[in-house]
């Protein structure tokens, strides 16, 4: 008779989780409060199909192997040379085709190997000089949406840098039809292999019956372990979505490496995701300390002005937000993703999700520790079965 895991949460995490331990023979329940799965992956309906956030997938790891091996992921679309004649620096209030050399000299470096327990300003100075320092926390300003990421651990920067400045193909890669289509495929996936999906249904104190993964936000599960320790360093950026009608020189993607932003137009790679003759545009600002909403919305609002010409005439949508310890974990000097809130929580009781103790890139952390606490939760209910 199969034995029961109870997951807490339908986003990517907990539908990962839910997937692995149905393959491995368990019978699962997966609880969302929310009439809608996906929590941050989601995406708005049509006729602008924008993710909740702006998303990309690497295809250089594990987590995107797992995905597309199941067909998850599938169809995508990847930078082609239109989209690279397309790309912009924007570097010292200048936008060039080319990134600065002090940039493209310290990503040589690959070899280089930087401590987990010094600040990367002080490291990147004394080994690649203070404008290349700059820039590189700048270029990873984009992915971890943080306006400081000089104040960080030098080992969490730089593995960053060395990831999205890799000398190969970009590996980043575009679902088709956004991040909302992949949550539907794993939630048909899951439901495929036996798993019960119930939305709207909230748990507001762990089961003690069966063994239970709790994949949800942080702040989420402080509230249900009632653990303050659940706390981690997170970004705050401000988010800015446009739907423009089609302009022959608009960008398709501009790294601020001034002040550590991005606009990017995802309706170029995928044009499902906005009506024929427009065009879906996401922008992200990291918010300074001290800076009010306003005044965010106002820098982002000019690197939309470097890369889409006229783009407040040709606006035919518009949405913003401010996203606040909801992209993913930040390790400050000292400390590393092993020291994150633990996955295993004892007592038959697991944590997933973007900011707890497992490796990866951004939403690589949420898949990779919900497949290593599906692994665990399995080895309770019966024969070992590899995830």
């Amino acid at each position: 008779m199969k034995r029961e895991i109870s997951i807490i949460g339908g986003g990517l995490a907990g539908l990962t989780a839910a997937i692995a331990c149905a393959e491995g023979g368990a019978r699962v329940t997966v609880h969302e409060a929310h009439r809608a799965l996906g929590g941050r992956a989601r995406s708005t309906a049509a006729p602008y199909i924008a993710n909740d956030g702006t998303h990309v997938f690497y295809s250089d790891g594990a987590p995107w192997r797992w995905m597309a091996a199941r067909g998850l992921v599938q169809p995508f679309r990847r930078p082609m040379l239109g989209e690279f004649l397309r790309l912009r620096f924007r570097h010292r209030g200048r936008v060039t085709p080319a990134p600065p050399r002090h940039l493209l000299r310290a990503l040589a470096r690959r070899r280089l190997t930087a401590p987990v327990d010094e600040d990367f300003r002080t490291w990147a100075c004394r080994h690649l000089g203070e404008e290349a320092m700059e820039a590189v926390a700048g270029l990873v300003g984009v992915i971890t949406y943080d306006a400081d990421p000089g104040r960080l651990s030098a080992a969490f920067v730089w593995e960053r840098a060395l990831r999205v400045g890799a000398p190969r193909y970009p590996a980043a890669r575009y679902v088709v039809g956004g991040w909302g289509r992949v949550i539907d495929r794993m939630a048909a996936h899951a439901r495929g292999l036996g798993v019960r999906i119930e939305t709207g249904s909230r748990v507001d104190r762990l089961p003690e019956d069966v063994p239970v993964i709790v994949a949800t936000s942080l702040d989420a599960a402080r509230t249900l372990f009632g653990d303050e320790s659940l706390r981690w360093e997170s970004g705050k950026a401000v988010l800015l979505d446009l739907g423009l009608s089609r302009h022959p020189r608009d960008l398709f993607l501009v790294f601020d490496l001034d002040e550590g932003g991005f606009l990017e137009q995802y309706g170029r790679p995928d044009a499902s995701l906005a009506p024929a003759g427009h065009t879906l545009v996401q922008l992200e600002m990291p918010v300074r300390a001290g800076e009010s909403r306003a005044e965010a919305i106002s820098r982002v609002e000019r690197l939309a002005d470097s890369g889409l010409p006229g783009w407040r005439e040709r606006t035919t949508w518009r949405r913003e937000a401010v996203s606040t310890g909801r992209t993913g974990a930040l390790d400050l000097p000292g400390l590393s993703w092993r020291d994150r809130p633990a996955i295993d929580r004892g007592n038959g009781v697991w944590l997933s999700g973007d900011s707890v103790a497992a490796p990866g890139l951004l939403s690589e952390v949420s898949v990779h520790s919900a497949l290593t606490a599906a692994k665990a939760a399995l080895k309770t209910v019966g024969p070992r079965v590899s995830v």
